[in-house]
């Protein structure tokens, strides 16, 4: 009787893993790799519709440097220590010239002892890609130790930071501030989305700040401003990249493309890094989107 239970069980849970896998998309598998073969560089895209489950992908379970991404864990181990009682989220802090990371953040102007709310911290960190207020958010966090837990803990095995962070200077050396892999970092924007980060409140915050975001010259100058999407960009000389949530309307879809050893340096809007991601944006929003006939409007690039 208990190796009929056990033989029951294994079925199940077989079963049950079997119903929870992956559906591909072929033909938009085929179009993501046309997109990719004469790419100067290494890339890596992952495409998931969130409404009939089938995925796309190429090279999405490579580890790419995650430059600015990264302040996707960042602010999710901010949001657990708030959810622990540890921080609170309308806390007033006292900004010191310590703290300063040396570009054109926002937080870096502020004068030493100026008062600031945790709050807006963290909406800087994430809709202005502040650095100084990346930095301190990933201290008051616990230090990368802490929200390398976090991801793990939530099933992630490869999205780790790895600057200022014990044990991984190697890796930092390697990626960067962090890494991860395309399937990955639009699984973390998934499950946010989902209500599954941490909790359900502290996921709709973050999911607020993430669809206020600065810098949307690239993948977001794909999809129509009347849309709304979730995303976090990086970039580094060598590396681009973005991840996007789209709330479309015949259903949510979301994508993450990362490239590294780009040939192609440059910081101008053809960027062939730069230049991939909106390819991809517009091919998406297209292929999900098929009777939309929207698209950016003519003088546009005088904006970017």
């Amino acid at each position: 009787m208990k190796s009929f239970k056990l033989l029951f069980i294994l079925l199940f849970v077989g079963t049950h893993l079997f119903a929870q896998e992956e559906k591909t998309d072929t033909k938009l598998t085929k179009m993501l790799a046309e997109l990719a073969k004469d790419f100067k560089g290494d890339v890596g895209m992952y495409v998931k519709n969130l409404k009939t489950g089938k995925t796309a992908s190429f090279n999405a379970d490579t580890i790419f440097p995650t430059a600015s991404m990264v302040k996707v864990p960042i602010t999710c181990g901010i949001f657990n220590k708030i959810e622990k009682g540890e921080l609170s989220y309308q806390a007033q802090l006292i900004y010191k010239d310590s703290l300063l990371y040396a570009g054109e953040d926002i937080l870096g102007s502020f004068k030493n002892n100026e008062k600031i709310w945790l709050s807006k911290v963290l909406m800087l960190m994430i809709t202005t890609s502040d650095n100084t207020a990346s930095l301190w958010s990933q201290s008051l966090a616990g230090t990368g130790t802490a929200i390398n837990e976090l991801m793990e803990q939530n099933g992630l095995k490869y999205t780790r930071v790895n600057s200022r962070t014990p044990g991984r200077e190697q890796n930092r050396k390697q990626f960067g501030w962090g890494q991860t892999t395309p399937r990955e970092m639009a699984t973390l924007l998934t499950l946010i989305r989902d209500g599954k980060m941490i909790s359900p409140a502290a996921s709709e915050r973050i999911y607020r700040n993430l669809i206020r975001i600065y810098f949307d010259k690239e993948a977001l100058s794909e999809i129509p401003p009347y849309v709304q999407a979730a995303s976090k960009s990086g970039a580094v000389d060598e590396a681009r990249s973005e991840v996007v949530l789209v709330n479309a309307p015949h259903g949510d879809y979301v994508f993450c493309i990362a490239t590294k050893n780009q040939k192609d340096t440059s910081w101008t809007h053809d960027n062939e890094g730069t230049t991939l991601i909106r390819k991809l944006s517009r091919t998406l929003w297209h292929y999900f989107e098929p009777k939309s006939d929207w698209k950016p409007a003519a003088g546009m690039e005088k904006y970017y």
